[in-house]
């Protein structure tokens, strides 16, 4: 079995969730001995496509009508494209109407999570689809304390300050505004963000978000993983206060990282996450307050041990045994 692994404008999406998630892809396969290529071109079996833009559309009729399979993977829904760039809301409609017509072009859809794929069968899509993690590199993802030093020695803490992390694009749905915020209220405690995007697409009030002056304050921009890993390792608690995504992998590396989290209670976490057991949740601003004043004093149990296991079920290794039972109904349905 060869599969095509494409991912339209990859050089533009390589830093976001969505580019991480295509090189987990390639290691997935690699760790079950699957054949891939990124070139359509070559000769393959079955075809995984990655994204809804022109080319992939193309692409995916083309595919059609020469017979060969597709796995289409749906990383995106109506949902998680609100509240994200300038004139996202208004345009949202369109955009579900857009990808599901790209979707219905594969033969089966593979969605990061159960409450993703609910949202996909409420399109309609009259297609198989199966939940499987974008997954992380748990080999990479472990804590060496030195790494957590060299973070707090880079950003200027000091061995005694509470350092809270946030991780993701300049987006509302991120929960920018509320990590914002929380940085207002909690002087006391120092907040760093990491992630980047294009001031020009974000609206103004994200950008006047990322430009407040506060000396507890830091937007660091994107970074590599190396730092992420190292940031995890040296603050005291990662804080995701995203309104709405289809998985969240900067979750599962905390959780890899044996890092304190708090996040919002939101539907997508329903189903792995919950509250009090393997990370806390809070469900506004003023919760967040409370929570991470009573995580940070030590008034609420640690939960790192027990959320290990969610990285664990979500290893590179385990998500491709998942993509290749996939692939392997696919191409059995094909044959009949």
């Amino acid at each position: 079995m060869k599969v095509l692994l494409y991912t339209e404008g990859y050089k533009s999406i390589s830093k976001s969730g969505l580019g991480k998630a295509i090189e987990h892809q390639k290691q997935a396969l690699t760790s079950r001995g699957i054949e891939y290529t990124t070139d359509p071109k070559d000769d393959y079996d079955l075809a995984h496509i990655n994204f809804y833009l022109l080319k992939s559309y193309r692409l995916a009729r083309k595919l059609k009508k020469k017979g060969i399979p597709i796995c289409y993977h749906a990383h995106s829904t109506e949902e998680d494209f609100r509240n994200s760039f300038i004139f996202s809301n208004q345009i949202a409609p369109l955009f579900k109407k857009w990808i599901c017509t790209c979707y219905r072009l594969g033969d089966h859809i593979v969605t990061p999570t159960p409450y993703s794929k609910k949202l996909l069968e409420s399109y309609h899509l009259d297609r198989p689809i199966t939940a499987i993690s974008n997954g992380i590199e748990l080999d990479f993802w472990h804590r060496r304390e030195k790494d957590g030093e060299k973070f707090r020695k880079e950003y200027q803490y000091k061995k005694d300050d509470k350092v809270i992390v946030g991780i993701g694009l300049y987006l509302e749905r991120k929960g920018i505004l509320d990590f914002v915020e929380l940085a207002k209220r909690l002087k006391e405690y120092q907040f760093i963000w990491f992630g980047y995007t294009n001031p020009s697409v974000i609206p103004k009030k994200i950008r006047d978000a990322v430009n407040t002056k506060l000396p507890n304050l830091t937007f660091a921009g994107y970074v590599p993983k190396e730092t992420i890993k190292a940031a995890l390792t040296g603050c005291d608690l990662y804080l995701f206060p995203t309104l709405e995504e289809t998985e969240g992998i900067p979750i599962v590396e905390a959780c890899a990282m044996k890092t304190p989290a708090l996040i919002r209670d939101i539907p997508v976490f329903e189903e792995w996450l919950e509250d009090g057991k393997n990370v806390y949740k809070a469900k506004d601003v003023d919760e967040f307050e409370i929570k991470i004043k009573k995580i940070l004093n030590h008034e609420l149990p640690d939960l790192t041990q027990a959320a290990y296991q969610v990285a664990k079920d979500r290893d590179i290794k385990e998500i491709g045994r998942q993509l290749e039972q996939v692939y392997r109904e696919i191409l059995r349905k094909k044959g009949e």
